[in-house]
Parts: C-alpha cells; sequence; structure tokens
C-alpha cells in the first residue's frame, strides 16, 4: 500500500490524526510547490555542436547551417531555424521537462535581450568540436573559446540588467548543457584519408589528447559560475547514416568510427567523475548517449521506428550522402525514423534521448538523472 494510501486510511480515525495528515499533505505541497517554482526559476545554457545548436549559424557566413526546408517541417512554426532535426532538438525537449516557459535563444539572435536574457542562451554552434582545426572546412563557425567568450559576455548583459551579485546567482543555479566531440572524430580525425591529426596521433593516443582538452574547456565553464553541467558523450558514430552510405559493409555500423566512440565514451566519463572528485561536488553529469542511440539502433521497432538505418531526409545510399535539402528524398512520416537526416536524429528519437537523461538508470547516467538533481536542487 502506497503511503498516500495509508495516510488516507489513517485520517479517519480521530480528529487529531486528521489534523496530522492534513498538515503533511499541506507540507508536501509547499514542498511540490517550492521544487517547481525553482524549477521554472532556473536558467538554461548550452554548448557545443549541431546537435544542439538552435540557430546560431542562421546568423554566420558558413554551409553548416539548416535554415532552409524541409528542416523544421515538424516543428511548431513549421519553419526552419536552424535546428538540425524535422523539429524539435534536445534543448527545447530538456527545457520543455524542466518547466521552462522557452527554449533558450541562440545567442547571435537580436531578440535575446531583455527578460528573455534570464531564461538563458543557446552558444552552440554547428560543425564545431572540443579542438579549434576541428570542422574547418565549416570556415565560419563559432568555436568553443568563443562560445566561451560570448558566456562571459553574457554574464555582463545580464549584470546590467539585474545586477552583479543576482547574476552569479542566476549562474550558479543553472543547468548546463555540454555537447562536444562527435565533429572531433567525423570532421577532423576521419574527414579524410590521412587527416593531418590521424598522422600526428594514432587513435589510442587521439583519444586521451581529446579528454586532456575537454577538461580545460569544462574548468573553464566551472570557472565562469557553472554548477550544474550535463555532459553528453558521442553516440555510436559509425551507425549514423551518413557514415553507413560511406562506409558500412552490408549495413553494418563502421568499425573505425564505432571504435573511437567506443575509447572516447567511457574515459570521457572516467574524466567528469575525476573532476567531481576534485572539486568536492556533482558538478559534472555524465550522458551515456552512446547506449542511448544503441538502444534504438540495434531494436528500431521496440522504439517503434520503422528504420534506424536509412535517414528520413537525404539521398544515396541510406540517404546518408550529401545534405538534406528540398531536392532530397523525404519520408512521409519522420515519427517512423530513427534519424532525420544523414547525422542527427529524428524529433521523436531525441525525445526518447531525454527521457532517459531525466529518468534513466546508472546506466545512462552517472552519478544521477536530471530528474535527481532536480529534486535535490529545490530542497537545497
Amino acid at each position: 500500500m502506497s503511503t498516500f494510501a495509508k495516510m488516507a486510511m489513517t485520517s479517519s480515525l480521530t480528529p487529531t490524526s486528521t489534523t496530522t495528515t492534513l498538515s503533511i499533505f499541506f507540507s508536501l505541497f509547499l514542498i511540490l510547490g517550492v521544487a517547481i517554482s525553482q524549477t521554472e526559476a532556473r536558467a538554461f545554457f548550452v554548448f557545443g555542436d549541431s546537435l544542439v545548436d538552435s540557430g546560431n549559424n542562421n546568423y554566420l557566413a558558413t554551409t553548416a547551417r539548416a535554415d532552409s526546408p524541409p528542416y523544421g517541417i515538424d516543428y511548431p512554426t513549421r519553419r526552419a531555424t536552424g535546428r538540425f532535426s524535422n523539429g524539435l532538438n534536445i534543448p527545447d525537449i530538456i527545457s520543455q521537462q524542466i518547466g521552462s516557459s522557452e527554449s533558450p535563444l541562440p545567442y547571435l539572435s537580436p531578440e535575446l535581450n531583455g527578460q528573455r536574457l534570464l531564461v538563458g542562451a543557446n552558444f552552440a554552434s554547428a560543425g564545431i568540436g572540443i579542438l579549434n582545426d576541428t570542422g574547418i572546412q565549416f570556415i565560419n563557425i563559432v568555436r568553443i573559446p568563443q562560445q566561451l567568450e560570448y558566456f562571459r559576455q553574457y554574464q555582463s548583459r545580464v549584470s546590467a540588467l539585474i545586477g552583479e551579485e543576482s547574476t552569479k546567482q542566476l549562474i550558479n543555479q543553472a543547468l548546463v548543457l555540454m555537447t562536444l566531440g562527435g565533429n572531433d572524430f567525423v570532421n577532423n580525425y576521419y574527414l579524410v584519408p590521412n587527416s593531418a591529426r590521424s598522422r600526428q596521433y594514432a587513435l589510442p593516443d587521439y583519444v586521451p589528447f581529446l579528454i586532456s582538452e575537454y577538461r580545460k574547456i569544462l574548468m573553464r565553464v566551472y570557472n565562469l559560475g557553472a554548477r550544474r553541467v550535463l555532459v553528453t558523450g558521442t553516440g555510436p558514430l559509425g551507425c549514423v547514416p551518413a557514415e553507413l552510405a560511406q562506409r558500412s559493409r552490408n549495413g553494418e555500423c563502421a568499425v573505425e568510427l564505432q571504435q573511437a566512440a567506443a575509447l572516447f565514451n567511457p574515459q570521457l566519463t572516467q574524466m567528469l567523475q575525476d573532476l567531481n572528485s576534485e572539486l568536492g561536488s556533482n558538478i559534472f553529469i555524465a550522458a551515456n548517449t552512446q547506449q542511448m542511440h544503441i538502444d534504438f539502433i540495434t531494436n528500431p521497432q521496440a522504439y517503434g521506428f520503422i528504420t534506424s538505418k536509412v535517414a528520413c531526409c537525404g539521398q544515396g545510399p541510406y540517404n546518408g550522402l550529401g545534405l538534406c535539402t528540398p531536392l532530397s528524398n523525404l519520408c512521409p512520416n519522420r515519427d517512423l525514423y530513427a534519424f532525420w537526416d544523414p547525422f542527427h536524429p529524428s524529433e521523436r528519437a531525441n525525445k526518447i534521448i531525454v527521457q532517459q537523461i531525466m529518468t534513466g538508470s546508472s546506466e545512462y547516467m552517472n552519478p544521477m538523472n536530471l530528474s535527481t538533481i532536480l529534486a535535490m536542487d529545490s530542497m537545497a
């Protein structure tokens, strides 16, 4: 029998017990109200690449952009917004889950001013990586040092609005999402045969180099005031339609890229655990997005997909070649496809990923899931 059922039964025994029970219910109601209000007040900041870019690249002269149809075909406005999705992306869905009134706007958006600044900001830019030479073919993108500089500028802008102390509190209490790493393999190490980085490092040496550089980035985020940082790993890089089209034999995931992900993700989790130990607090939360993807890639039907190999929008084998454009093949029902375009999950797949971020077990989230964090922080 549940605690609430037992309380309901005992409430009919005596006037005293009824008063006690009502008091308990009222206390629980107040706690829940505080939790909800604190959740709604929490700002949200996003750093990373195209998996989380909500439109910064729209304002740049770059080929890494998603501001034309059929991108956004299932977005509430039915218009392309710069999200690399048929609809909502991961930051949008997390915003909904944490009770935010809106998703944080791209930092480069002219609409990000006044009270909208207090919601947070999205600094992500498609094509970037941990390393500054990642994505050089896209030319004008917001690399991670610039994203962090924008975060510093953001804090100055908010300080002018609400004062320095309130700004510090807003940043300390905010949720931060960091998504980096995939492009350092796809758009750097494996971009071309005998790439500069692959000549410089064997893969087992390249991964620790990436991890050490990532650690510096995360410490910079911490020093800028972030105290709850959700860090996603890479997905199963060799299983996306683009890599199936270019590297696969018989539809099997590309071995080299899978090996890269298998090396990178555990080392990332370990590095985050080490950082938390050094800082004496669970600042960094590791999201095992590789496993989250593998679940529906290996058994798409169990998640309501008809395929995890073919992109909804694209051309060539697996719809994995080139860009998603108005001339591409386009599936009629995006909810049936795990991948929207050659590299990016569909909105429905993003929702599955975020659900694991929110409530997933230790297999997916370390040291705890986001719902647990929100509950703990609301009681602090």
